[in-house]
């Protein structure tokens, strides 16, 4: 177990902490002037806030940026039970996932600390962080790092200046296919490893960085996946000098999920089961084990999600969006988005939260059921395969802290049926994007919602993409040729074949211009 766990161990031409300090060395200097780096031009920057300290209170904008150092340690973060109430707490380095009734854990915030700064104060903060190169605020996660883990240091981070993702106005699709004038796509896939996992696996990759320096007995990091938190947590992990180890259903992720983990030196194990079992598997040996668990059972995860959240509202000048819809499988995404408008309401920065909505595969759609029945079923089922593989969970850890958000922001679920997943993601391609199978299952619950009237045309509404396309070629390759079996294919585009001949050519043409 030493030998296989051992931290970067058979990395070609490493020794080390010496070869992890060379690269970054070598980083630093592509990136700034300063041979020292991102993080010295930070302590410089901290030099500068010093001198604007003593020069006075200045404007708004001085303030904000003297928060990092003139406030440092005022801000902190604790585990506390999700259910809450029982007076149970935490330190968050304290390897636990679980409270002492087996509930989930949350981190909650310092709120009275957070709020002696005024709504305008934070968006001052946090607008006047967005693409910057100082380490870590150029990170969409980062930029917010009062908000996620106030007390680690800079140089515990993991970042790979993820987050940021742009909020395309979708305003083709919504005009032509949905009668809608202010529809917006999220390309939270537009990321490092193309997911919004990247959001979560930076705050707890670096959390555990933090704490394997204190000396806990962390070997290494390791999560059961179906697809994207592998990706995720392979990469930043092998950015921190982490050894990872990941647990995936055979045969029921794409090979672009797979091979992430394996490039990044993950060690991959591809388990006879689905997502459900290599959960149970993956707890069982974390509390065998010096293993550190990464899945969103793991609440620090969401802290890094609900920037996401945060970012939205930025990216809208504070305003925020009538609906959000959200993909749902192991359902954490959910409470994380949920988490992030809630602070932001509560500080002050914004007056509402949005109406959340989670749209499920009708293949694995436990909450859609749970929703059904007024909540008073909770059961799990056996998840059946869907195209939408990345939510193919039939017992979301998350179920509780998802009703929970749903039931603070007068939410709704919503199911789509494979055929209907991905007819609405070719469809919405043919305006311009490349959405993932998941993303399908959002834009086909958002059909719904306006075909029954419940979402209006003048309605502002967010839809979350979680994965970028590219990730799932093969089931687009699959739709366009007509090799789905049960599925028509009602905006396939097949390639069409034609000889190498020039009147074979125009004919074609001809009959595709005459159409248009």
């Amino acid at each position: 177990m030493a030998a296989l766990l051992s931290p970067m161990a058979a990395l070609p031409g490493c020794s080390g902490a010496r070869a992890m300090s060379s690269r970054r060395s070598v980083v630093a200097q592509r990136v700034v002037v300063p041979a020292s780096g991102l993080r010295a031009q930070s302590r410089s920057r901290a030099a500068v806030v010093g001198v604007r300290a003593i020069m006075g209170k200045g404007n708004i904008r001085e303030q904000a940026m003297r928060v990092p150092v003139e406030k440092k340690g005022e801000f902190s973060a604790k585990f506390v039970p999700f259910t809450g109430g029982s007076g149970e707490e935490y330190s968050l380095d304290e390897v636990i996932y679980r409270a002492k009734d087996g509930g989930l854990l949350d981190v909650q915030h310092d709120m009275e600390a957070l709020a002696k700064y005024d709504g305008d104060y934070w968006k001052t903060l946090f607008d006047g962080r967005v693409g910057k190169t100082v380490w870590p605020y150029g990170s969409g996660v980062w930029s917010k790092k009062e908000w996620i883990l106030p007390g680690i240091s800079d140089d515990d981070i993991v970042s790979m200046f993820e987050g940021n993702s742009n909020l395309f106005w979708a305003e083709r699709y919504g005009r032509e296919c949905l009668g809608m004038s202010d529809l917006w796509v999220k390309q939270c896939g537009n990321s490092h490893t193309g997911s919004f996992k990247d959001l979560g696996m930076t705050a707890l990759v670096s959390q555990v960085n933090r704490m394997r320096k204190q000396g806990k007995p962390i070997a290494a990091v390791g999560c059961a996946s179906t697809g994207d938190t592998s990706a995720a947590l392979s990469a930043y992990a092998a950015a921190a000098g982490i050894p990872s180890i990941v647990f995936l259903p055979a045969d029921k992720i794409s090979l672009a999920q797979l091979v992430q983990p394996i490039a990044n030196g993950s060690l991959v194990l591809s388990i006879d089961t689905d997502f459900d079992g290599c959960m149970r598997l993956i707890r069982e040996v974390t509390a065998e084990l010096p293993i550190y668990l990464a899945n969103s059972l793991n609440s620090l995860r969401l802290e890094g999600q609900k920037s996401a959240a945060i970012e939205i509202l930025q990216q809208f000048d504070w305003q925020g969006p009538d609906y959000v819809i959200i993909p749902g499988g192991n359902l954490g995404n959910v409470y994380a988005f949920f988490k992030g408008f809630k602070m932001c309401k509560d500080l002050g920065l914004v007056d509402k939260l949005p109406r959340m909505v989670v749209a499920q595969a009708h293949n694995a759609n436990p909450l859609y059921r749970a929703y059904k029945s007024g909540y008073t079923d909770l059961s799990p089922m056996k998840a059946e395969p869907t195209f939408a593989s990345a939510i193919q969970i039939g017992d979301p850890v998350s179920i509780d802290r998802a009703i929970y958000a749903l039931k603070e922001t007068n939410g709704i679920v919503e199911e789509a049926t494979e055929e209907e997943l991905m007819d609405a993601a070719a469809q919405a391609d043919l305006t311009g994007m490349f959405n993932c199978p998941h993303t399908g299952v959002a834009l086909a619950a958002l059909k719904k919602l306006r075909a029954n009237q419940t979402i209006s045309p003048s309605d502002r509404v967010v839809v979350i993409s979680t994965a970028h396309g590219l990730k799932f070629a093969q089931s687009k390759v699959a739709y366009h040729a007509g090799e789905i079996e049960g599925i028509v294919g009602k905006y396939a585009n097949p390639p069409v074949k034609v000889k190498e001949d020039f009147g074979a050519v125009m004919d074609v043409l001809a009959q595709r211009l005459k159409s248009q």
